[in-house]
C-alpha cells in the first residue's frame, strides 16, 4: 500500500536519523571530555539536545462530529493489515471517550481505561496518568485480531446515571434540548470511561507516533484535556467532515474555537464518505465535478488552501486494503491523504528538532573555539616571554618573574571577586526560582481552585478571581524577568572586566525573555474564557464543568512553569559557565607561565628546552583546534544531510488527484 508504505518509511527514516544524530552528539561530547573541554554548561547543553531527540513523540489527532468516520479512517490508515476493523466503527456514536493509541515498550500490550467517576474528583486527565492504580487495565492479545477488537470495543461502553450525577460530572446541561430529549425516568446515558490509552506494538506506533481518536464535537467542550492539551499540541490535526453535507454550523464553530489555522499545514481536512456521491446515474465527470466543488467550498469556508482538503472514502479504502483491490483503493483516494500525512508529519517535526539541536551545537562549538583559542594565546604569550629573555642576564629574568607573579596575584584577586559575584548571582537566581518555583505556582493554583469551589455555590466573583489568578501568574513571570535583567547586567560587568583587565576573550552574555510564556498564559486564559462563557452567570452544572476545566488549566500552567524553570536553568548555567571555565583555564595558564619562568630563573640551561616544549604544545593546540572544528562541522553537516534526505518542504499533493 503506497501511502501507508510512505508513512512507515518516513518513521523508519526518522528513527534512523534520530539514532545517528544522537550517536554523533555522544561522540562529540566524549571528544570534548577526552580533551578536558567539557564544562558543566557544555554537558548540560548537549544532554538537553540528546533528550530532545529521544523524547520526541509525533501525534496526529482525528477530530469530527459523530458518525463522520473517524474510527473507520484510523482503521483504514493504520490497522488494515489485521484484516478486520480494530477500532469499533458502526453507525451512530462509537468512540465515547478520548482515546490515545501509542506504544510504550515498558508496558505489556494493554488498554487502560480511566473511570468516568474521576470527573467527580479534583484533577485533570494528565494528573490521573500519574496514578496507575485508578485505571482499569485489560491485557491485549496482539496475535488475535478478534480479541484485540473485542477488548478495544470497551471504549464504547456507556452507563445510565441520575441527572444529578451527570450534572456533577459536568456532562449534562439542562439548556441543551438534545440532552434533555434523551432523559428517561430521570436517567441519562454517559460514557463509562473518561479516557482510554491503547498500548499496542504497531510498527508505526513503535517508532513514536501517537494517534488520538476523539469523541464527537460535544466532548471537546466537556473534556478539557482535549481542548487544552491533546488537540492544540498535536503535530497534525485531521478534521473529518462528510462529503455529502460539507461544513455544518457546528463544524465551523469547533474549527474556529479549537482547531483552525488558515495557513497551517498542520491542520488538514478529510471530506469523508465520497462513496455516497458515487451515483450510477451520473457520469464520472459529473461526480468528479461535484467532489471538486465540495472541496472548493469547504476550503473557502474554513479559510484553507484546496490542497489541504482531501476527498476520500475511508470505508472503501479499508475494504480495498483488506481485499487487496487496487482499483477500489485508487477510487477511495485514501493514498493521497496518507501521502500528505507522511510528507507533513515527520519532516516538519524533524526540521524543528534539527534546528534546535543545531543552535545548541553552534553555541557549544563557539564556546569551545574560544576556549581553545585562549589556550593557544597562553602558549604564544609564554613563547614571546621566553624568547625575549634569551641571552638576558639573571636580573632580567627575575624582573619578568616578578611581573608574572604580580599578574598572577591580580588574577587571583579577580577570581576571588568572581567568587563573590557567583554568590550574588546565586542569590538573584534563587529569587528567579522563587517567582517561577513550582511550590509558589502550586499555592496559587490551590487558592484559585478554592475560589472556584466556592463559586459552585455562590456563582459570584468567580470571573474576578480567575482574572486575578492569571494576573498573578503574569506577575510571577515579570518578577522573574526583572531579576534576570539584573543577572544579565551583573554578568555583563564581569565579562567586561575580564576582557579589558585580563585580555580574555569571552562571548557576550545572551539575554533571555519570558515573552513566550506570557503569550502561552494568554492563550490558556483565552481558552478557559471561551470555554466557560460568562462566568458570573453560570448555573450549577456549568460551574462544575468550569471547575473540571480548571483542573486541566492547572495542569497546563504547571507544565508551562516547569518548562520555564528548565529553560531559565539552562540560560543561567550558560551565562556563568563560559566565564568560569575560561577564567579557570586562564588561571591555569598563569600558573604554568609562573612555574616555567621560575624554573628558568633557577636553571637557565632549561630555557631552550622549555621553548621547544612550548612550540610543540602550540602545534598540538593548532591540531586540536582543527580537529574540534572538523568534529563540530561534521556533526552539523550530518544533521543537515540527514535532514535533507527527506524533503519536508515540498508542497502537499493535490487533494483532487484520483
Amino acid at each position: 500500500m503506497q501511502g501507508m508504505a510512505s508513512l512507515n518509511r518516513q518513521f523508519q527514516e526518522y528513527a534512523l536519523w534520530r539514532d545517528q544524530v544522537s550517536s554523533g552528539l555522544n561522540s562529540y561530547l566524549q571528544w570534548l571530555r577526552d580533551h578536558d573541554l567539557a564544562s558543566e554548561d557544555v554537558e548540560l547543553s548537549l544532554s538537553r539536545a540528546r533528550e530532545r531527540l529521544q523524547n520526541q513523540k509525533l501525534s496526529v489527532a482525528f477530530v469530527a462530529e459523530f458518525s463522520r468516520g473517524k474510527s473507520e479512517l484510523i482503521n483504514a490508515i493504520f490497522f488494515a493489515s489485521y484484516g478486520q476493523r480494530i477500532l469499533p466503527s458502526t453507525a451512530g456514536r462509537t468512540t465515547m471517550c478520548p482515546t490515545e493509541l501509542l506504544y510504550n515498550r515498558d508496558e505489556a500490550p494493554c488498554i487502560k481505561l480511566l473511570p468516568i467517576e474521576t470527573r467527580g474528583e479534583q484533577g485533570s486527565t494528565g494528573d490521573f496518568k500519574l496514578l496507575p492504580q485508578v485505571w482499569s487495565v485489560i491485557p491485549l492479545d496482539i496475535d488475535s485480531p478478534k480479541q484485540l477488537h473485542e477488548a478495544i470495543s470497551r471504549v464504547t461502553e456507556s452507563k445510565r446515571v441520575p441527572i444529578a450525577l451527570a450534572r456533577q460530572y459536568g456532562l449534562f446541561n439542562d439548556e441543551d434540548p438534545d440532552q434533555v430529549a434523551q432523559v428517561r425516568d430521570g436517567m441519562v446515558e454517559i460514557s463509562a470511561w473518561r479516557h482510554a490509552i491503547i498500548n499496542v506494538p504497531h510498527p508505526i506506533l513503535m517508532q513514536g507516533l501517537v494517534v488520538i481518536d476523539t469523541p464527537g464535537l460535544n466532548a471537546i467542550g466537556t473534556e478539557p484535556e482535549l481542548t487544552l492539551n491533546l488537540i492544540p499540541n498535536a503535530d497534525a490535526v485531521l478534521f473529518i467532515l462528510a462529503a455529502d453535507t460539507g461544513v455544518t454550523k457546528s463544524d465551523i464553530e469547533v474549527w474556529r474555537k479549537h482547531i483552525g489555522g488558515p495557513a497551517d499545514y498542520g491542520r488538514l481536512v478529510a471530506l469523508n464518505k465520497i462513496d455516497a456521491m458515487w451515483d450510477e446515474l451520473k457520469t464520472a465527470e459529473q461526480i468528479e465535478y461535484e467532489v471538486r466543488r465540495q472541496v472548493r467550498e469547504c476550503a473557502a469556508t474554513l479559510g484553507l488552501e484546496e490542497r489541504q482538503v482531501f476527498a476520500i472514502s475511508a470505508q472503501k479504502g479499508l475494504v480495498a486494503k483488506i481485499q487487496q483491490d487496487q482499483a477500489l483503493l485508487q477510487k477511495s483516494r485514501l493514498l493521497t491523504l496518507e501521502h500528505a500525512l507522511s510528507r507533513h508529519l515527520v519532516p516538519q517535526r524533524k526540521r524543528i528538532v534539527a534546528e534546535q539541536i543545531t543552535r545548541d551545537l553552534d553555541r557549544v562549538a563557539k564556546n569551545m573555539r574560544t576556549l581553545i583559542k585562549g589556550r593557544a594565546q597562553g602558549i604564544n604569550d609564554q613563547l614571546y616571554e621566553l624568547s625575549a629573555i634569551r641571552g638576558k642576564n639573571a636580573s632580567s629574568v627575575a624582573r619578568m618573574l616578578m611581573r608574572i607573579e604580580q599578574e598572577k596575584q591580580d588574577f587571583d584577586q579577580a577570581m576571588a571577586t568572581l567568587l563573590a559575584t557567583r554568590q550574588i548571582f546565586a542569590k538573584l537566581s534563587n529569587e528567579v526560582y522563587k517567582s517561577l518555583g513550582m511550590e509558589n505556582i502550586g499555592q496559587q493554583i490551590s487558592a484559585a481552585q478554592e475560589q472556584i469551589t466556592k463559586g459552585r455555590i455562590l456563582a459570584l466573583g468567580l470571573k474576578s478571581d480567575l482574572k486575578s489568578f492569571f494576573e498573578l501568574l503574569h506577575q510571577d513571570l515579570s518578577q522573574a524577568e526583572q531579576k534576570m535583567e539584573e543577572i544579565l547586567e551583573l554578568v555583563q560587568v564581569v565579562t567586561k572586566r575580564f576582557t579589558t583587565e585580563h585580555a580574555m576573550t569571552l562571548p557576550a552574555p545572551t539575554p533571555m525573555t519570558l515573552r513566550r510564556y506570557h503569550d502561552d498564559l494568554d492563550r490558556i486564559e483565552k481558552k478557559f474564557r471561551d470555554h466557560s462563557g460568562p462566568l458570573g452567570l453560570i448555573g450549577m452544572e456549568k460551574s462544575v464543568l468550569v471547575s473540571k476545566f480548571f483542573d486541566s488549566v492547572a495542569a497546563r500552567v504547571r507544565a508551562l512553569f516547569s518548562k520555564a524553570n528548565g529553560d531559565v536553568e539552562a540560560w543561567l548555567k550558560y551565562l556563568m559557565g563560559p566565564i568560569e571555565s575560561q577564567a579557570r583555564e586562564h588561571q591555569r595558564r598563569l600558573r604554568r607561565r609562573h612555574e616555567s619562568i621560575k624554573k628558568i630563573y633557577e636553571a637557565s640551561d632549561e630555557l631552550d628546552e622549555r621553548i621547544g616544549e612550548l612550540q610543540s604544545g602550540h602545534n598540538e593546540i593548532e591540531a586540536l583546534a582543527a580537529e574540534h572544528d572538523a568534529a563540530a562541522d561534521h556533526l552539523r553537516e550530518s544533521i543537515s544531510e540527514l535532514l535533507d534526505s527527506i524533503d519536508g518542504s515540498s508542497p502537499l499533493p493535490q487533494s483532487q488527484a484520483a
